[in-house]
């Protein structure tokens, strides 16, 4: 090791040629990556062949969206950039749709696809694409590397542009031949990047100004949005929303950002939000947001949304702040930093009480509900018992759908790190190989991928990864036979006209988690739920369980599309 450590400080004072894909691995080494994820191909095998006794730890996963995926949710947990490695052509090209889902949720890649020689580039040569093309839209920033001295530096300001600022996927494109060229590898020069400065220290007359409408405020509420967790804030915020006795509600990506049994928290906001955190948004007349975007589905009809409140945004984007909702005080800086400096201020608001027993009062009220059956798996039921039978200390992925807002309301995130989903985007196929990555972060805690009957079988062949590498993941299949929201929205806006939602035909999900070496059971009654899923989340090897739930369960609270916040149906009557 002291040998090798000479060598390494060597190679700094006395750079050394290598070639491109020596570039590669050692740049990694350098980063610190504990893991990659990635499929060969003839474009980036002079990676692959310097990756061979590298000591770096690859993952293959059995398609380039599963690496993608699975790099995603080793970011969300880890906090570190998840690495890919992806060949040129149609290996890159499934890359997309991650890269689309990383940036719209701020998750920091590095993502390496392989080109086609320089010689030949705009030929249509075999399996070339224009990749910066088509990744421009949906990266934080992408290159292509053209020259191999050009090599150290372009990795090196890969991972500081994704994980600075605003996180994000960057992507470098990397020809055959400048893999295979020789140059010279310097890698402890500092990127020099003038265009581009992220802001993260608050101006403090901005947070004078939010301290100043605290006070004056009567009925304050802090929405809270994954800016937090990415700033690993969420000690600060339960510590500052506790100070000012300011109540908390999450938007879909914040979970986890705050407790979700303390006594200021409303619950989740938005289209699939409590009753008590929706109306809290639209009474209250100071919106304090803290690292949200204010998307659609949060909002509603922007006309009524926070009609009647000052509007604070705190956000490390720049471009975020008044995109979507006109901003009254804008704070761009960390969360952490942020919240550090309001919680040093200490500053003093008018008493609320009858504003935070309202909240209390509405809790009680309109809670979240169902109607509970002693026979048939009631899918919220299924999913308080997972938060049960694992303390609630798990980490949860999902696709999208049904499963992924019944997550979301009934499994009570106490623990920030703890809810890994697709959100901006809403891609199906992600809860099973993001799993594979949340775990891979955190070895320690259990993951549970909760998953749709039709989102399940876009990525199933990740089961192999898991498999191999006996990764403990226990996968909860709620199956409805159905696409279960597109039918839900049929059933509603569409007269019940069911076009393509149901599933004639599915295969035997226990066979099909044995053909993969992983053992797979079928529950279809809440009795067999209390013993048979109790038993599989318990144990230490990965389990596929197939929960048979009612078919026409439709997730409530609702926001209808271009309704206001505050027009909620299917609220406990």
């Amino acid at each position: 090791m002291k040998v090798q450590a000479e060598m390494d400080e060597a190679q700094l004072e006395h750079p050394v040629r290598m070639t491109g894909g020596a570039m590669l691995i050692e740049a990694l080494k350098q980063e610190k990556v504990e893991v990659l994820f990635g499929y060969p191909g003839g474009a980036v095998l002079p990676l692959y062949d310097k990756l061979y006794g590298s000591g770096l730890f690859h993952i293959l996963t059995r398609h380039e969206q599963g690496a993608i995926h699975a790099a995603e949710g080793y970011a969300r947990i880890s906090g570190k950039p998840g690495v890919v490695i992806a060949t040129s052509g149609p290996g890159a090209t499934n890359l997309v749709t991650g890269l689309a889902d990383a940036m719209i949720d701020s998750l920091p890649l590095v993502v390496f696809t392989g080109q086609v020689a320089t010689t030949v580039i705009g030929s249509d040569a075999f399996q070339e694409a224009d990749v910066l093309g088509i990744t421009m839209p949906v990266t934080k920033h992408s290159v292509q590397v053209r020259h191999v001295d050009e090599l150290p530096m372009a990795i090196k300001e890969a991972f500081h542009i994704a994980s600075t600022g605003r996180p994000g996927p960057v992507l470098i494109d990397i020809p055959k031949d400048v893999a295979v060229s020789e140059g010279e590898f310097k890698y402890d020069q500092t990127p020099d990047l003038p265009g581009y400065q992220p802001v993260t220290a608050p101006n403090h007359l901005q947070i004078r100004k939010l301290v100043e409408a605290v006070s004056r405020s009567k009925k304050p509420v802090i929405l809270a949005g994954a800016g937090v967790l990415h700033a690993k804030a969420s000690e600060y915020l339960k510590s500052y929303a506790e100070q000012q006795d300011i109540p908390v509600v999450h938007t879909l990506l914040g979970l986890g950002g705050f407790p979700a049994d303390h006594k200021l928290f409303l619950g989740m906001a938005g289209m699939h939000g409590t009753y008590t955190a929706n109306m809290a948004l639209y009474d209250c007349d100071l919106l304090i947001n803290i690292g949200a975007r204010f998307d659609d589905r949060l909002t509603g009809n922007l006309d009524d949304f926070a009609k009647y409140a000052t509007v604070a945004h705190v956000d490390i984007d720049p471009a975020e702040v008044g995109k979507n909702v006109p901003t009254d005080i804008p704070v761009v800086g960390d969360a952490k930093l942020v919240l550090k400096e309001l919680i040093h201020q200490n500053g003093k608001r008018a008493a609320s009480e009858e504003w935070l027993a309202k909240q209390e009062d509405s809790k009680k009220e309109y809670p979240l509900w169902y109607n509970d059956s002693a026979d048939i798996i009631k899918p919220q039921k299924l999913l308080e018992m997972i938060s049960i039978f694992t303390e609630g200390k798990a980490i949860v992925t999902t696709d999208v759908g049904q499963h992924q807002m019944w997550a979301a309301q009934f499994y009570p995130f106490k623990d920030s790190d703890s809810w890994v989903t697709s959100g901006g985007l809403g891609t199906m196929g992600f809860g099973l190989p993001s799993a594979i990555g949340a775990q891979l972060a955190d070895r320690n805690r259990r993951v549970v991928a909760v998953l749709g009957d039709g989102g399940f079988q876009m990525t199933l062949q990740e089961l192999s990864v898991i498999y191999e590498l006996q990764l403990p993941i226990k996968i909860v299949i709620l199956n409805n036979q159905s696409l279960g929201m597109v039918r839900q929205w049929q059933e509603i806006f569409y007269e019940e006209r069911y076009s393509h939602s149901k599933f004639v035909s599915q295969p035997n999900f226990n066979k099909l988690a044995e053909a993969y070496g992983i053992r797979g059971l079928t529950i279809t009654s809440m009795k067999e739920a209390d013993s048979d899923l109790k038993e599989a989340l318990q144990s230490d090897e990965p389990v596929l369980i197939n929960a048979l739930v009612e078919k026409e369960e439709n997730v409530y609270p609702m926001i209808a599309p271009g309704k206001g916040i505050h027009q909620m149906t299917g609220v406990k009557p």
